[in-house]
């Protein structure tokens, strides 16, 4: 069964748009924010698949719901569960995933004597390009992996890519510079400078600049930092385009250890990641004569609600 959450008020474990499958073991792949919610959603929908139905399971997470485990959001949460969608469109989704562009699934149940229907985006993972595989590097590759980015590791030493760059994520050997030029940049990508010299965090920087990245950012002092950003204007570099990158990047968080750093930058990703505006649920009027549908003006996420992390529901951790 594909559970996805299609409506979320008030403070609740996901938002709208979270994807969970529980298949007939009972085995859940994805998840719609733990506890004893989804706890109750593996349940009945266990039931729907075993009975050959779909429905919306409603929830409201007060005193009467969740108490024995601390759970009282105060919010309300509606899941949609219904059978998989048909293998051919579970494909054509991960191949526009695959291909970096959004895709979207419908969700039918019938539910009280009525057909409900949603779409529910998808949108491709974040990418996140490194530019460096010293220890920053590799650590920071290691958690953006944990929080679903996609990842991809440059250096002009094939030697330590391959031997430490972690399972997962993408490598390209090379000179750092020409290996940005020729890598691919769109509205969901992030970089981030962390090469071992002064030289190299320049090349990289410039390779990245004005491209239309999400967010671009460099470890540095602020001595260095000024350094390469003179150095850049001075070749011709759009003082603008330099404004926008995060330098030195990372939150404030009195990071010393590599582990630190690389923490701070990744939570500084995941901060710009959750300032994007993104409705990934919107419910459908029932079918009209002829098969054909229209959309309901009501956008059942609320307005404005942050994107929550994607997974394809056909593989899970995607």
């Amino acid at each position: 069964m594909l559970c996805a959450v299609v409506r979320a008020r008030g403070s609740t474990p996901q938002s709208a748009g979270a994807l969970m499958v529980v298949d007939q073991r009972g085995e859940l792949h994805g998840t719609i924010g733990g506890g004893c919610v989804e706890a109750e959603v593996r349940r009945r929908s266990l039931e729907l698949l075993h009975a050959g139905r779909s429905g919306v399971l409603r929830f409201t997470l007060d005193h009467d719901f969740g108490w024995d485990d601390g759970l009282i959001c105060g919010g309300t949460l509606e899941v949609a569960a219904a059978p998989l969608p048909a293998e051919s469109i579970l494909q054509a989704a991960l191949d526009r995933l695959e291909a970096r562009v959004d895709a979207e699934l419908e969700l039918a149940v019938e539910h009280e004597g009525v057909e409900r229907r949603w779409s529910i985006a998808i949108p491709p993972r974040d990418r996140l390009l490194i530019a460096g595989a010293g220890h920053v590097g590799q650590a920071l590759a290691r958690l953006a992996l944990r929080l679903e980015f996609e990842v991809v590791l440059f250096d002009d030493r094939a030697d330590l890519l391959a031997r430490f760059a972690p399972e997962g994520c993408a490598t390209v050997a090379g000179e750092i510079g020409a290996a940005l030029r020729a890598e691919p940049v769109d509205l969901r990508t992030c970089g981030v400078v962390v090469t071992r010299g002064h030289r190299n965090d320049e090349q990289a920087l410039e390779a990245l600049l004005g491209r239309g990245a999400r967010s671009l950012g460099m470890i540095g002092s602020r001595r260095k930092v000024k350094l390469i950003f003179d150095e850049l204007i001075e070749r011709g570099a759009d003082p603008s385009e330099l404004a926008r990158v995060n330098a030195p990047i990372g939150l404030p968080i009195g990071s010393v250890t590599v582990e630190e750093i690389a923490l701070s930058i990744a939570a500084q990703l995941v901060a710009l990641r959750r300032e994007e505006r993104f409705v990934p649920v919107r419910e459908l009027a029932p079918p009209e004569r002829g098969g054909s549908h229209r959309e309901s003006a009501e956008r059942v996420s609320a307005a404005g609600a942050p994107r929550t992390p994607t997974h394809s529901p056909s593989s899970p951790g995607r």
